[in-house]
């Protein structure tokens, strides 16, 4: 494992400080909870809004007495302040380079879901991340729920029978913003919220929070919420990257307002069982609105479904007795903690970089499943799709000058 810098080495169990990349909503919640773990100092914020910047600097000298520094670059943010760790909550285009920047710098990372926005950029961002011995931190939180976590040993003792398959869905109804091009706010750098992903004409249905459901930035559903279950699924059942995917599904209720599926079904064979993802992001109400979101483990024994802060046995048999426990957890300001924690005492991030890849991974390969409409298979081992060069080409994304892709076969 590489050196500490020496400045993170004499801290000691003094108070961590913490750069902030992406001063949106979920930067935002990374940093409250990162404030109710507690010993840490913010000095610096950076984001391309001058608007988002001096409402997070608000919140942040509030917090701590003193107000952060406010930048626009991140290299500026990187080379001005010292720090010992950072927080990446950048859209996902910008994941990657700004991971590579602070593993550059020394310095550890908690970098949000997606890792990245394409396969080859992730492959990229775990070999520096190993070279530099730095600890990684995935924005997975779910794995903290204790519903989830319960489910892991219910299944593991065998008690619901081998595994057959699972399901997962989250189903809602996603609010559109107006999809007419026009001049960005003020405040927003929107050449640079862009970045290495193609610079389309502004919106606000692509501009913040809703760049989730933009092909070129968020991917969509499945990647960019979906992501969430995929991960807990694999959680549970301690698998790997899927062996194969295949997906279908399209656009039929927002065809000119959206770019990614509204409807999409995807099939993902894993090891032990395969997993089934439906989502639909339109219509008026939920039939069962208490399964709209979680996982379906269908045993042979008996079926489970657990979502955030409740999971359900029903156990075969006509009159068995459905059995439901509830259960809550701050789960974000909890994966902080472990990075946290991993970060004072030196100790491996429970949810690597290698975890966040492999999901990441999943949902990806879901999607270029549906672009290509074809089945997808993958050597995990070997980091490569097998024999379906259609699908291969998609594991990269050409980026827009002048950034350079960080991948080592990148031209």
């Amino acid at each position: 494992m590489a050196a500490l810098p020496a400045r993170a080495a004499e801290a000691g169990p003094g108070k961590l400080k913490l750069g902030l990349i992406g001063c949106g909503g979920y930067g935002q919640a990374n940093l409250v909870a990162a404030f109710k773990v507690g010993g840490v100092e913010v000095p610096g914020l950076c984001d391309v809004d001058s608007e988002h910047l001096r409402l997070t600097a608000d919140k942040v000298e509030a917090q701590q007495g003193s107000r952060p520094r406010m930048y626009r670059l991140v290299e500026d943010l990187l080379e001005r302040e010292e720090l010992d760790a950072v927080i990446i909550a950048s859209p996902p285009q910008w994941h990657a380079l700004h991971l590579l920047a602070a593993l550059a710098r020394g310095l550890d990372v908690y970098c949000e879901k997606p890792l990245c926005y394409d396969v080859r950029e992730g492959q990229a961002m775990v070999a520096a991340a190993r070279r530099s011995g730095r600890i990684v931190q995935i924005g997975f939180q779910r794995r903290q729920s204790p519903c989830f976590q319960a489910v892991r040993s219910y299944l593991e003792s065998g008690d619901a029978g081998r595994v057959v398959c699972a399901e997962a869905n989250i189903h809602y109804t996603a609010g559109i913003k107006d999809t007419t091009p026009q001049p960005p706010p003020l405040s927003l750098d929107w050449d640079l919220w862009c970045g290495p992903a193609p610079k389309l004409l502004y919106t606000p249905q692509i501009g913040h929070v809703n760049w989730r459901l933009e092909k070129t930035t968020g991917h969509g559903h499945l990647v960019d919420w979906g992501i969430h279950l995929v991960d807990a699924t694999r959680f549970i059942l301690g698998q790997g990257a899927p062996q194969s995917v295949s997906a279908s599904g399209g656009l039929y209720a927002l065809r000119g307002k959206i770019t990614t599926p509204d409807v999409l079904t995807a099939h993902f064979d894993f090891a032990s069982a395969p997993l089934t993802w439906r989502h639909r992001i339109w219509g008026a109400e939920e039939y069962t609105p208490s399964v709209s979101n979680g996982i379906f483990f269908y045993g042979e024994k008996a079926t489970v479904f657990v979502t955030d802060d409740r999971w359900e046995v029903i156990p075969r048999g006509r009159n068995a007795e459905r059995q439901v426990h509830e259960a809550r957890a701050d789960m974000g300001m909890l994966q902080i903690a472990e990075f946290l924690r991993a970060v004072r005492e030196r100790t491996p991030a429970p949810c690597s970089i290698e975890e966040g890849l492999a999901s990441t991974v999943a949902v990806k390969l879901a999607m270029i499943a549906y672009d290509t409409g074809t089945r997808v298979a993958w050597d995990a081992a070997r980091g490569e799709v097998v024999d379906n060069p259609a699908a291969a080409a998609l594991l990269k994304r050409e980026y827009r000058a002048p950034w350079k892709h960080p991948h080592p076969f990148a031209a």
